[in-house]
């Protein structure tokens, strides 16, 4: 869940990058009695994410402007459609203008990327007959993480782990530092060490790896990293339910729906995030300063 001290963390850091010690521009032309009447507009379509970011990034330079009917959430917009309006001292909405739009501009495309990859999914189901998940990964933008994987959501699409700290996800080189026939003995007392609510994903690459994952009995999650779509079924029977399968690597947006056609749980898409990108977005602008003798 996205929370206002991630969102404030974020702009925080981002206006001390942009603005460290003023904005010598605004400071210098704009007049202080100036006052601004803006629209967030879209240049082309999308879906709305992290909308609360725009009040968040003019509260920050000034509290005193003013953020309304900024676009829901989750809500697809056309070209030339508002995301939001903005009022108040023109020298802060000057101010916060372009670590805003950066911001929201990137999480748009976040969401948007998702909502597309999510619609080449639909109708498929796992073997056990759920409704197969998009799922991102840790590629993220570093600091941005809390905001990118709320984007991911407002696409519709589903939170993988958030951090190391979350979850085990034993990956190809954490098996490297096991002999191979020690890998069903490893996992036994690696979950011995965990507390019971701990889940445990496994990586493998490899037909052949899976039984001996899966012997281990401790397993939710294996992850069948980089398989054909011939193996992703043969791996999925393999299973036969006895943990979650997720798919990964290399998932484009041609290729996610033969693979979520396979029978698997789960398609983890590092893409939706680290390939993301910008949606065009501009800040249309009116202000109204001040006549000479201050009427």
């Amino acid at each position: 869940m996205l929370t206002a001290a991630a969102i404030d963390a974020v702009v925080r850091l981002a206006l001390a990058e942009d603005a460290p010690h003023g904005d010598l521009t605004a400071a210098a032309f704009v007049p202080a009695a100036a006052r601004a009447d803006a629209v967030v507009r879209a240049r082309e379509a999308g879906v709305m994410a992290c909308g609360d970011v725009v009040a968040a990034v003019m509260r920050a330079v000034d509290p005193a402007v003013c953020v309304t009917e900024v676009l829901p959430d989750g809500e697809a917009f056309a070209p030339g459609d508002v995301l939001a309006r903005i009022a108040g001292p023109a020298r802060a909405v000057l101010t916060g203008e372009r670590v805003m739009l950066n911001l929201l501009a990137r999480m748009v495309a976040v969401a948007t990327r998702t909502a597309a990859y999510v619609a080449e999914v639909d109708g498929a189901l796992s073997a056990r007959g759920r409704v197969v998940r998009v799922v991102d990964t840790r590629k993220t933008t570093p600091g941005l993480r809390a905001l990118e994987k709320h984007a991911v959501v407002c696409g519709g699409g589903h939170n993988h782990r958030f951090s190391l700290s979350d979850a085990v996800m034993v990956k190809d080189n954490h098996l490297t530092t096991h002999p191979a026939g020690e890998i069903t003995r490893a996992l036994r007392e690696a979950a011995d060490r965990l507390p019971h609510t701990t889940h445990l994903e496994v990586e493998v690459d490899r037909l052949d790896q899976v039984e001996p994952v899966l012997a281990s009995g401790v397993v939710g999650t294996i992850m069948l990293d980089n398989f054909s779509l011939e193996d992703l079924r043969a791996g999925v029977a393999q299973v036969a339910g006895r943990a979650l399968v997720e798919a990964s690597g290399g998932v484009t947006l041609a290729s996610i729906g033969a693979i979520a056609r396979t029978g698997v749980d789960l398609v983890s898409v590092g893409a939706l995030t680290h390939g993301a990108g910008s949606v065009d977005l501009g800040l249309d602008i009116d202000v109204t300063s001040p006549t000479a003798d201050g009427v």
